[in-house]
């Protein structure tokens, strides 16, 4: 199958980054599709060679494991061409169509990885020059708008000039291994579900924690926020995959069918639980790994005043039959205390005890998103080494540990990897339909006016920590406490 992969933003950041080196990673073993080639597009004035003198110089801040050999880059080097244009102008689109007519390739994917503010000149911009045919596939990097009327006016836009079957709304936490798995572990497994509801599952905890600040986007980070940023799309992707009903089959619009309801099903906010349910902080000077770092409000592009949070906790609920009652907290943050992201399903406490066990300890399972990839299933178990008969009835909390690294190797497929080889198959699996986008938006939209009428503004916690004291307060308030406090 031939294809044109086509980089709007192909000098930027994130094809630098994070898109050719998936890339090269699918090139080299060999799971990108044969007759292919990958067109940069920017303002530079470049030749097809300096381009790829670019791309090779970037790939020397790849880990050593994932960098090309001379023999090896060469031959990708042959897939890569550059084009020079403006993207507001009209000549230029004629100029790529051209290019793209001397090969007529099987599939034509537009992969827009520019500023968000781009996203509607292109695809209009497409669409005029008749770039947008049934075989051709547009790819929307985050953030898709601002709030909700932003996101409802890209779509609009969007919808106008392609078929949604056309398009790819990336969310790259969906393309993680660990969360693939996560719909493994539910769906393809009859171990767990009979017991996922809420008879048996006492709160759920979303974790997604960074130990690095905003390093080089202050600018960015100070108009997205920690909200923005994570909470309205990663975050609640993952509460969907883990609160959802499972599908009739694995098609697409079966899963996101599902994942729409439970967007739907949440619950609403209120005056009294945006102001005891929701905390926003920010993260000030302090010490990671042991060295010294700046505050928020010191970081380069940052405005000295900011009430940007960098972090935010919340407690919600799904209200429907499977999941009434049960609390779901997300906490996600900046400079916090270590990089872990995972989710945590605690179970009832057993109804009648009859052993000493220590309380808190077990009945969970830890499902780890990164940098640790697998599960792990806490128990109780009958403590050993002392035959006095109180030791014979005391239990002592022992895991299962699955470490899917360890299990799979080098078998693992990263993020990027695995969603663009199913942009080029056209498998929509692991991308977001626009109700579903516009949903999330519309739950979050009133935290944002919440924040802009509350004068308190974002609450102090010290790089380093796992965030404000009032994160802990608020899940303490019905008996809880985060992962690492138990």
């Amino acid at each position: 199958m031939s294809f044109d992969l086509v980089l709007f933003g192909g000098t930027g950041d994130l094809a630098w980054r994070k898109l050719m080196p998936a890339l090269f990673q699918s090139f080299r073993h060999g799971t990108l599709p044969e007759g292919g080639r990958i067109i940069g597009v920017g303002r530079d004035d470049l030749s097809h060679e300096q381009y790829r003198e670019q791309i090779q110089s970037r790939f020397n801040s790849v880990e050593e494991s994932k960098r090309p050999n001379a023999e090896e880059f060469a031959r990708f080097a042959a897939l890569l061409e550059f084009q020079r244009m403006d993207l507001s102008k009209p000549d230029d689109y004629a100029a790529l169509k051209s290019i793209l007519e001397t090969r007529n390739a099987d599939s034509v994917v537009m992969y827009v990885a520019t500023a968000p503010g781009l996203f509607t000149t292109v695809c209009e911009q497409l669409a005029a020059a008749g770039l947008n045919s049934d075989h051709t596939r547009i790819v929307l990097e985050k953030p898709l708008g601002h709030d909700l009327a932003s996101n409802r006016a890209i779509n609009e836009t969007v919808r106008r000039c392609f078929k949604e079957k056309q398009v790819f709304r990336i969310d790259h936490y969906l393309g993680k291994p660990s969360v693939q798995n996560l719909f493994a572990l539910r769906f393809g497994n009859a171990l767990f579900e009979p017991l996922w509801k809420r008879e048996h599952i006492a709160n759920i905890q979303i974790t997604i924690a960074e130990d690095l600040g905003v390093e080089k986007r202050g600018a960015f980070y100070e108009n997205t926020g920690a909200l923005r940023d994570m909470v309205q799309n990663h975050a609640l992707q993952l509460l969907c995959a883990i609160g959802m009903e499972p599908p009739i089959n694995a098609h697409a619009d079966a899963i996101r069918d599902e994942k729409l309801k439970v967007l739907r099903s949440l619950k609403p906010w209120t005056a009294e639980t945006l102001s005891q349910h929701v905390i926003r902080g920010q993260y000030s000077a302090g010490k990671s790994s042991g060295v010294s770092v700046p505050g928020y409000r010191e970081e380069l592009g940052v405005n000295p005043d900011s009430q940007t949070e960098t972090f935010v906790a919340l407690r919600t609920e799904i209200a429907n039959w499977r999941w009434a009652g049960v609390p779901f907290y997300i906490r996600t943050g900046k400079r916090l205390a270590g990089r872990d992201a995972h989710i945590v399903v605690n179970f009832h406490q057993t109804p009648h005890p009859i052993f000493n066990a220590p309380v808190g300890a077990a009945n969970r399972l830890v499902i780890n998103l990164q940098p640790k990839d697998g599960l792990e299933l806490h128990l109780l178990a009958q403590a050993q080494g002392n035959r006095s008969r109180s030791a014979s009835q005391s239990l002592a909390p022992v895991q299962l540990d699955l470490d899917f690294d360890k299990r799979f190797g080098s078998e693992r497929v990263g993020a990027y990897e695995r969603l663009l080889l199913d942009v080029l198959d056209g498998r929509l699996n692991l991308f977001v339909r626009s109700d579903e986008q516009e949903e999330a938006w519309r739950w979050v939209e009133p935290i944002i006016e919440h924040w802009k009428n509350d004068a308190a503004g974002p609450r102090p916690y010290g790089a380093g920590t796992w965030g404000p004291s009032a994160s802990s307060a608020m899940i303490a308030r019905d008996g809880y406490c985060w992962s690492e406090e138990s």
